[in-house]
C-alpha cells in the first residue's frame, strides 16, 4: 500500500527550513512539547484572522514567535494592541514572559496554501455549492499567476448529502515526487451545519535549482 507524505516534512532541508529553530540538549523535551502546544493553540485561536503559519525562534533568554498571515491589521489592532493582549494570553496560558511577537505579511493570499484552504472553508460555511467554491477558487489562484497548479479537496457530507465522499479540482501540474518542486500543502476544516468538511490544499509555484537558493540568499 502506498504511503502519503507531508510535502513540508518532505522537502525540510531541501526547500523548507525546520518550523522551530534552537537546540538545547537540557530542555529539549520541555521546548519541543512547548512549541507544539503554542503552535496549536495559535492556529485555533487566531484562525478568523487567516493566520498561515507560525514559526518559533528561541535564544536563551527570549522567545521570538513569527506569525505569518494576509491580514496583519486583524493581527496587530489598533496601536498595537492587538499584540500585546495576544502576549498576555500566551503569558497566562503558557507561563512564557520573555517573548517577541513578530507579524509577516503575505502580501498574495492565492499563493498561500493555508489563505486559499481559509477561504475555501469560508465561502463553504456561507453554504455555498462546493463545485463551485473549487472553481472559483482555483480559477483566482491560476488568474493571479501566483502557482503553476493547484489542487483542493474537500471530503464529507457535501452540500449536506446522507453519505459521505471525497471530491476534488485540480488545475495545472502537482508534481509531489520531485524534491526540487515548490509545493505547499495546508489543511483546514469547515463546521458546518450538518457537519464537518475537511479541505486539503496543495499550491505548485515551480521548481527551485540550487542556482535560485544562492541567488536568493543573496538578495536576502
Amino acid at each position: 500500500m502506498g504511503h502519503s507524505v507531508h510535502p513540508y516534512a518532505h522537502r525540510v532541508g531541501i526547500l523548507r527550513d525546520w518550523r522551530s529553530r534552537w537546540f538545547n540538549t537540557k530542555q529539549y523535551t520541555k521546548f519541543l512539547k512547548e512549541d507544539v502546544m503554542l503552535r496549536e493553540w495559535m492556529m485555533k485561536k487566531l484562525r478568523m484572522q487567516m493566520i498561515s503559519g507560525v514559526e518559533i525562534e528561541r535564544s536563551r533568554n527570549t522567545m521570538h514567535v513569527i506569525v505569518r498571515t494576509p491580514r496583519p491589521g486583524l493581527l496587530i489592532g489598533r496601536g498595537g494592541e492587538g499584540i500585546e493582549r495576544l502576549k498576555k494570553d500566551i503569558n497566562k496560558k503558557f507561563a512564557i514572559r520573555d517573548m517577541r511577537i513578530t507579524i509577516e505579511e503575505i502580501r498574495n493570499p492565492f499563493g498561500d496554501a493555508a489563505s486559499v484552504a481559509r477561504l475555501v472553508a469560508q465561502d463553504l460555511e456561507k453554504r455555498l455549492p462546493f463545485r463551485r467554491t473549487l472553481k472559483i477558487n482555483i480559477q483566482k489562484v491560476m488568474t493571479s499567476g501566483a502557482a503553476k497548479g493547484i489542487r483542493i479537496q474537500v471530503s464529507g457530507r457535501l452540500d449536506g448529502s446522507e453519505m459521505g465522499r471525497v471530491e476534488w479540482l485540480r488545475d495545472g501540474s502537482i508534481p509531489l515526487q520531485t524534491m526540487r518542486a515548490d509545493v505547499e500543502f495546508a489543511r483546514e476544516r469547515a463546521i458546518l451545519p450538518y457537519g464537518t468538511v475537511g479541505i486539503k490544499v496543495w499550491l505548485y509555484k515551480g521548481e527551485v535549482f540550487s542556482d535560485d537558493k544562492k541567488t536568493n540568499n543573496k538578495d536576502k
